[in-house]
């Protein structure tokens, strides 16, 4: 299945033994949609103030990150990335370490991997997004944007110093943070009424320009791979295919398993190198 985002990408293929080892897990836990109709049922939020996998786009236009989920509120922007990860998580000096325990019948395994702080990773994404609001004559300010990284996993495991990290969620306290989303949606709507110089959030007038913009930011496009793997990339096109770009999302082959990968590339219009 070559399944369309919005508009930018580029190619990704995972690649590190922890992600690997990881999918019998992954199976286990909620997909990024189910995950987006929990939000919204404990939130209360409409759909329309929940975004998924927004590129952020730098100011020389060449940043390739996306966020997770961008929440809208009254109260501010909420910027999250979310985490599968499973294991025990510190962080080491400039990233962090998942301690990874494989068990099997005869011995323990384990295994320690070094990944990027995602901590560090949404707060430059968080800091792009309060920039593109601006380039784009909305200027919302930087303290009214709260990047958060919340991990969907039970066996997932914060060290104490990560613990006290507020704009860290670990499994546990997903629902409760969550649910504060909704405990405080009436006076939201109160603040979003007021001038914004006299709350100290965000007007209406201003949710309805931002919304605006996020609305205008595009995704991955995504080709989603026999086994669970995927393609992430900008469709460039392909002279094999007819079709309108902006009027299609999803193109589905039912013998996927005769196109070779070269074939797959050359679908996103990737050109060989010789």
């Amino acid at each position: 299945m070559l399944q369309f985002g919005n508009l930018l990408a580029h190619f990704h293929l995972p690649h590190k033994a922890y992600e690997r080892a990881q999918k019998q897990n992954l199976k286990q836990l909620p997909t990024l949609p189910d995950f987006l109709q929990h939000v919204v049922k404990l939130t209360g939020l409409r759909k329309e103030d929940v975004y998924c996998n927004l590129r952020v786009p730098d100011q020389l236009q060449t940043a390739k990150d996306d966020i997770n989920m961008v929440v809208l509120t009254g109260h501010g922007i909420y910027c999250m990335d979310v985490k599968p990860w499973s294991g025990t998580v510190c962080a080491h000096n400039q990233n962090w370490h998942v301690e990874v325990k494989e068990e099997d019948q005869n011995f323990t395994n384990t295994r320690i991997e070094q990944v990027e702080d995602p901590l560090k990773a949404v707060m430059r994404k968080t800091a792009q997004l309060c920039s593109h609001l601006k380039r784009s004559g909305v200027p919302i300010r930087s303290s009214l944007f709260f990047p958060r990284v919340m991990f969907l996993s039970p066996d997932c495991k914060l060290d104490e110093e990560l613990m006290k990290r507020r704009e860290l969620v670990p499994y546990g306290q997903t629902d409760e943070f969550l649910r504060s989303f909704r405990e405080g949606y009436m006076g939201w709507i109160s603040d979003a009424l007021t001038p914004s110089w006299i709350s100290g959030h965000l007007s209406y007038r201003q949710m309805e320009s931002v919304r605006g913009i996020l609305r205008k930011m595009g995704t991955w496009d995504v080709v989603l791979l026999h086994g669970g793997e995927q393609l992430k990339g900008d469709y460039q096109g392909c002279q094999y295919i007819a079709l309108d770009r902006q009027d299609t999302e999803t193109l589905e082959f039912s013998r996927v398993n005769i196109l070779s990968a070269e074939s797959l590339w050359a679908l996103l219009g990737h050109v060989p190198q010789h």
